[in-house]
C-alpha cells in the first residue's frame, strides 16, 4: 500500500498524475464496521472501474484545531494500527491529509478541485453524514452536484447495531464506561492499544505480581480505570494477561495520569523497551482503593483467575 501525505498548499499531489482512484473519504477513527462498509464499497467500485482503491483520512483530529484545549479527542485506533488494518483490507493507496487552518478554510469547491479532481479521483464514496470544506458546509449531495461528469459518487447509509448507529462517538462512550466487549463488537475486532514497555514503580514484583508498564503510542483512548482480561502480544507471541489501567489509589492519595500495567500470566522475562500490543477482551472490575496490601494481593489473585476464565471462554 502506497502512503502519501498531503499538506495544503505546499504539497497536494500524490506524485502519480497518471493514476486514477476510487476513493473512500472520512476521518475513520476506529475503522469500525460503519467505516469498513464505506471502504469496502469504494473497493467494489475500484474493481468495477478497473482503477486503484484509495482511502483519504485526516490528521490530526479536527477537535485539535477547533477544540478549547479540553475537548481534544484521543484516537480509538492509533495511526500505525490504522495503516496495518487498511493494508490488510487490500487498499492500494492511503492519502493522509494534514488538518490545519489552511485546509479548514477551503470552500467545498476548492476542496473538490484540489483533493478530488487534481488527484485523479474518478469515484468518491463516503458515509451519509460526511461533510467537508469550511465549517463543514460541504455535503455528499454537493460533492455530486460539483462533479460535472469528472467523477461519480456513492453514499453509504448508516450501519447499525442494536438499532443504534455504529459510530466513533458511541465507541468512545462504551470505552469510557469500561465496556470493552461491546466496543469490540462495534469495531469488528478487539479494541487494541500499542505501546512500549517502560520502567515503573516496580511495586508489582514486591506484591508477587510483576507488571509490564506500557506507555501507549499516539495518545490513544483508554478504557475506564479498572481491571481487564487482555491478550498481550510481544515479538509475535501472544500471551494472556490482566491489565490495570488507573492511578493505583491504594498507594497514591492524589490523582495522577492513568498508568497501564499488565501482569502477564505464566511469563518470566525482560520486556523493557519492547513494543507490545494489548487486546482488551473483558472487563473484570472497577479500580478501587484497598484497606491493606494483603487485601489487594487477595483481590489480584481473584483477578488473575477471572482473567483466565474470560480468556479461556474466548478461545
Amino acid at each position: 500500500m502506497e502512503i502519501h501525505t498531503l499538506h495544503y498548499p505546499e504539497k497536494t499531489d500524490s506524485g502519480h498524475d497518471d493514476q486514477q482512484y476510487s476513493l473512500a473519504i472520512g476521518f475513520f477513527d476506529g475503522l469500525h464496521k460503519g467505516h469498513r462498509a464505506v471502504i469496502e464499497e469504494a473497493q467494489k467500485k475500484a474493481k468495477e472501474l478497473g482503477i486503484r482503491s484509495a482511502v483519504m483520512t485526516f490528521d490530526p483530529h479536527p477537535s485539535h484545531l477547533f477544540g478549547d484545549g479540553t475537548s481534544k479527542v484521543n484516537y480509538i485506533t492509533q495511526f500505525p494500527e490504522k495503516v496495518r488494518l487498511l493494508r490488510a483490507m487490500g487498499i492500494d493507496t492511503l492519502f493522509v491529509v494534514t488538518f490545519d487552518w489552511a485546509l479548514a478554510s477551503l470552500s467545498p469547491e476548492q476542496f473538490i478541485d484540489i483533493f478530488i479532481k487534481k488527484l485523479g479521483v474518478k469515484h468518491v464514496t463516503a458515509g451519509f453524514d460526511f461533510t467537508f470544506g469550511s465549517k463543514g458546509v460541504g455535503t455528499m449531495e454537493q460533492m455530486a452536484a460539483l462533479a460535472k461528469g469528472e467523477y461519480g459518487t456513492t453514499v453509504v447509509e448508516k450501519v447499525t447495531d442494536k438499532e443504534e448507529k455504529v459510530s466513533s462517538s458511541r465507541i468512545r462512550q462504551l470505552l469510557a464506561a469500561g465496556n470493552v466487549e461491546e466496543a469490540s463488537t462495534l469495531l469488528g475486532r478487539s479494541f487494541r492499544t500499542i505501546g512500549t514497555v517502560v520502567h515503573g514503580e516496580k511495586r508489582g514484583r514486591l506484591l508477587g505480581f510483576p507488571t509490564a508498564n506500557v506507555s501507549p503510542d499516539y495518545k490513544p483512548v483508554l478504557p475506564a480505570n479498572g481491571v481487564y482480561a487482555v491478550r498481550f502480544t510481544v515479538e509475535g507471541k501472544t500471551l494472556d494477561g490482566v491489565c490495570n489501567v488507573g492511578v493505583k489509589p491504594t498507594f497514591h492519595d492524589t490523582a495522577k495520569a492513568p498508568v497501564v500495567e499488565v501482569y502477564v500470566l505464566d511469563f518470566d522475562g525482560d520486556l523493557y523497551g519492547k513494543e507490545v500490543v494489548i487486546d482488551w477482551i473483558g472487563h473484570i472490575r472497577a479500580e478501587k482503593k484497598f484497606d491493606s496490601v494483603d487485601a489487594l494481593i487477595d483481590q489480584l489473585k481473584k483477578d488473575a483467575q477471572q482473567a483466565k476464565d474470560i480468556l479461556s471462554a474466548q478461545r
